[in-house]
């Protein structure tokens, strides 16, 4: 009996120090952000997902770090197993008893398989369609997407943004200006890079395809991930880039400031999209154009209203 007896009281000794401890080392809001806010600019900066909404959702998720699962398993996020998740896991009760939850090496782990889950769930798709800055659309369009059952979730991640003045750090997300100072300039030649002129037309930054250029040394250039190249200008993995073509470097918008265009010879949708900034599918869908049909020469493509 005593030797059980010393045996219990080992693992209470144990259990006491593995568990108490991280209660007695709690951070402040204050500390999680300036601890976390690098990760997540540098994350807005490959994913899109702006650093506001990725800091007020781990915040809100990992109660400012101090949850649980932040602690044990340092998943900030929440984000649960799912049927692709191959790592470690950890069990803890949630919507449902004994549910799965992503572990991570890491800290940063969990921020970067967070922007990865967000990018790669086509039902979140259309945020990615918003303004960097607007972080009340993205978190209104989570809640939409399914991404949290509390039906106040996009409330608490507003009031914690605005709270907290974290859409300070969406600003980090600005793409090189339009025209390189003198000096940087210089550098880049003394380099051998190419210099670069980054233009607006209809208010989105895009840029000349030069010789030599790939997808992947554009996406580099202007730290973007290749699928925001891909996506923000039409294009599929199997496309050759040819020089003169534009290259968006944001998403392109639902009208123009043109009333409408005529088609010349040899000109798709895709052709007059890019021409004019102007969302392909938004493009079909003003002129009652069924997805994929190419137009004639001389049709009148409507740019900014709706074709009657």
């Amino acid at each position: 009996m005593k030797k059980e007896a010393y045996i219990f009281i080992f693992f209470l000794f144990v259990a006491h120090n593995t568990y108490a401890q991280p209660a007695e080392r709690r951070i402040t809001r204050a500390e999680y952000i300036e601890t976390y806010k690098d990760d997540a600019i540098r994350e807005m900066m490959k994913s899109g997902i702006p650093a506001s909404i990725t800091l007020a959702q781990g915040i809100l998720e990992s109660g400012d770090g101090n949850s649980p699962l932040a602690v044990y398993a340092k998943n900030h996020f929440g984000v649960k197993c799912h049927s692709d998740w191959t790592g470690e896991s950890m069990r803890l009760d949630d919507d449902e008893k004994n549910e799965c939850f992503r572990k991570y090496e890491s800290v940063y782990e969990s921020y970067r398989d967070h922007s990865n889950f967000l990018v790669t769930r086509s039902r979140y798709n259309f945020l990615f369609e918003l303004k960097i800055t607007d972080y009340k659309g993205w978190a209104k369009g989570l809640k939409k997407a399914g991404y949290a059952t509390n039906p106040k979730y996009a409330d608490m991640l507003i009031m914690l943004i605005e709270r907290n003045n974290l859409n300070q750090y969406d600003n980090f997300a600005k793409v090189p200006p339009r025209k390189l100072s003198k000096k940087r300039s210089s550098k880049i030649l003394a380099t051998g890079k190419n210099f670069r002129v980054i233009k607006l037309h209809n208010h989105i930054k895009y840029i000349k395809v030069k010789e030599g250029d790939t997808f992947y040394r554009i996406s580099k250039d202007y730290e973007m991930n290749l699928w925001q190249i891909f996506k923000y200008n039409d294009l599929n993995k199997g496309d050759v880039l040819k020089t003169g073509d534009i290259i968006y470097l944001q998403p392109k918008r639902n009208k123009s400031k043109e009333e409408f265009h005529i088609v010349k010879k040899g000109e798709s949708m895709r052709d007059i999209s890019q021409l004019y900034g102007v969302k392909l599918k938004k493009l079909y869908k003003k002129n009652l154009i069924i997805m994929g049909t190419q137009p004639n020469v001389g049709d009148k493509i409507f740019l900014k209203k709706k074709k009657i």
